[in-house]
């Protein structure tokens, strides 16, 4: 494959990659990649693995960059970095960018996987045996791969079966794929949370109402609903929190969030016992936060 080649078809995803996790658009660092990638692209097209192996050597590159400017920036700082304040006044940016993608990710993923857990968890109180059985696979298939793994999957895996399918590289980024993987995860348990709020009202007032003669869905959202929301409103919260820290397992992808910015810090000055401990400060009081109201919510609910 011809470098202008695989500029036209992968182009995209490299400047994602590089801008996603060095925030800048790099010309030198693409041209870089794309070196890399001609010398070796006829041995891994012959795998099927171009497109992995595109994604992995961008974000191992743009990964150097950020160390090797942090090194410079070093040169020229006065702060020391052995100390937690000298941390902090040398890396507060790119500390705070990547609570901002923690919490992007974390919200985006919990908003879709919202609407997907309640469609499931619906299902699954359904009349409809062939409803209930889709939410019942949907449910067992989610939770019983580990996060990492569907992570993996949907960032490497997909990517690869449509380019040795189709021959065209796939618009799945970092971003996304955890975005995604994120929000089947949580959707799986958020369907749990809404068959047993649902099946946490007695089952006495559904048989009142269709005796009467109202519609099953009018029983459902007139009835059933409006008091199984608020048996679940806590637990989407306690939700919620889960989902914020599983945002540190897709770091496994190269997603720059928080905790692998910090990685990052860390390998720059090895200074990892107080890096890790400013990230626990950092989730533990978003965290301690959310917990808090959701104690509030359940108090004010019950």
């Amino acid at each position: 494959m011809d470098l202008k080649t695989i500029i036209n078809n992968h182009g995209t995803t490299v400047r994602s990659i590089i801008k996603r996790i060095t925030n800048e658009h790099n010309e030198d660092l693409e041209q870089e990649v794309y070196t890399r990638v001609w010398k070796n692209s006829d041995k891994y097209e012959e795998k099927g693995t171009l497109n992995a192996w595109i994604r992995t050597i961008s974000a191992n590159l743009s990964k150097d960059y950020l160390k090797s400017s942090s090194k410079k920036l070093d040169d020229s700082t006065t702060a020391d970095e052995t100390t937690i304040w000298g941390l902090l006044q040398n890396n507060y940016k790119q500390l705070l960018s990547g609570l901002g993608v923690t919490l992007a990710l974390a919200l985006l993923s919990f908003a879709i996987a919202m609407v997907i857990g309640v469609i499931f968890g619906m299902f699954s109180v359904s009349p409809y045996k062939w409803l209930r059985w889709t939410a019942e696979i949907f449910v067992d298939v989610i939770r019983g791969i580990p996060l990492m793994i569907l992570a993996a999957f949907i960032f490497w895996g997909i990517p690869n079966l449509i380019e040795s399918v189709t021959g065209h590289q796939s618009p799945i980024n970092d971003f996304v794929a955890g975005t995604i993987a994120l929000s089947l995860n949580a959707a799986a348990y958020i369907a749990e949370i809404v068959r047993g709020g649902i099946q946490a009202v007695p089952i006495g007032q559904m048989e009142a109402s269709r005796s009467l003669g109202i519609s099953y869905g009018k029983t459902m959202r007139k009835i059933i609903l409006p008091q199984a929301t608020k048996l679940m409103l806590p637990n989407f919260v306690n939700q919620f929190v889960i989902a914020l820290k599983d945002t540190t397992i897709v770091s496994a992808i190269g997603l720059v969030e928080l905790f692998q910015t910090g990685k990052i810090i860390i390998a720059r000055n090895y200074q990892s016992f107080k890096m890790y401990a400013i990230l626990a400060v950092f989730y533990l009081v978003i965290i301690t936060l959310l917990t808090r109201f959701a104690k509030k919510l359940e108090k004010k609910v019950n």
